[in-house]
């Protein structure tokens, strides 16, 4: 009876990987069911309950229009990861078919996109984001479309690289010479590595993108006022810094849970693939 030996190679998420993920599913379950059990409106105002401390109607209290704190966060938090969802769907489209057709095919087709990716990567985002906004307008729609054309780059070369590493293996040479189309050596042989760099790549980017969505609607470029969304929600408390510093402070605090949550998720999920990708950002 042969003995079972344990495979070196098995690997397990990291503790921090496992508590991330945790926090992450509770955090979208509880952003999805809650607004049915909330009995304000995150745009309701009551002048006549204005900056009410926190109590058991109001658990973080209210704003300068006596809007409740709670609810406004927890519909801002909805906005953004949907915000968010929409440009990663936008990237990987954009990223996947660009670099997919730049590795295939290479040449010139593939000089000409790369030239295009460093142009994109040669600036930053933030003002590349800045100055399509300008272009396109302000409001969340605009705001989406504009992060969505500044990261597609990224996606587009960690894609090429893939598919023109894998291209002139053996096993996809091999696979060509006894009839194997190019589509489906693509879906046989190059599917799954692209798809695993690329979620990888955007698990470590959904925080990076959500401050970006949060950052131009604190400057008023993004989502507009009344709408509750918490880059809204810090430019409407900033001139309270002083004698209500709670207001920024809530937001500011959901910002950065978030923002770590994903952060910490997305390396953990790097390591358990032991992808190098730290030179991308």
């Amino acid at each position: 009876m042969k003995e079972k030996v344990a495979n070196p190679y098995r690997k397990k998420l990291s503790f921090m990987g496992i508590i991330s993920l945790f926090l992450i599913i509770a955090l979208v379950v509880f952003i999805i069911i809650s607004p049915m059990y909330i009995p304000y409106s995150p745009d309701s105002i009551n002048l006549d309950n204005k900056f009410a401390k926190i109590d058991i109607n109001h658990w973080l209290g209210t704003d300068h229009l006596g809007r409740d704190i709670f609810t406004r966060l927890i519909y801002g938090a909805k906005i953004s990861l949907s915000s968010v969802f929409i440009v990663l769907c936008i990237v990987l489209c954009i990223g996947i078919c660009m670099g997919s057709v730049s590795g295939f095919f290479g040449g010139n087709i593939d000089k000409i996109i790369m030239r295009v990716c460093d142009i994109f990567l040669s600036i930053p985002t933030i003002i590349l984001s800045l100055f399509l906004v300008g272009i396109l307008g302000s409001g969340l729609e605009n705001v989406i479309l504009a992060i969505a054309l500044t990261h597609w780059a990224w996606y587009a070369r960690i894609v090429r690289s893939v598919v023109f590493t894998l291209k002139n293996k053996e096993f996809v040479l091999l696979s060509q010479v006894y009839g194997a189309s190019s589509w489906q050596n693509f879906k046989k042989n190059m599917i799954m590595p692209i798809f695993t760099q690329c979620i990888v790549l955007a698990t470590m980017d959904i925080g990076h993108i959500m401050l970006h969505i949060s950052g131009l609607s604190f400057l008023g470029l993004g989502v507009q006022p009344p709408q509750a969304e918490w880059g809204v929600m810090l430019s409407d408390s900033k001139d309270f810094i002083w004698s209500n510093p709670e207001l920024l402070m809530y937001p500011g605090f959901a910002l950065f849970i978030c923002v770590a949550l994903f952060n910490m998720f997305g390396d953990s999920l790097r390591d358990y693939f032991d992808l190098d990708l730290k030179n991308l950002h």
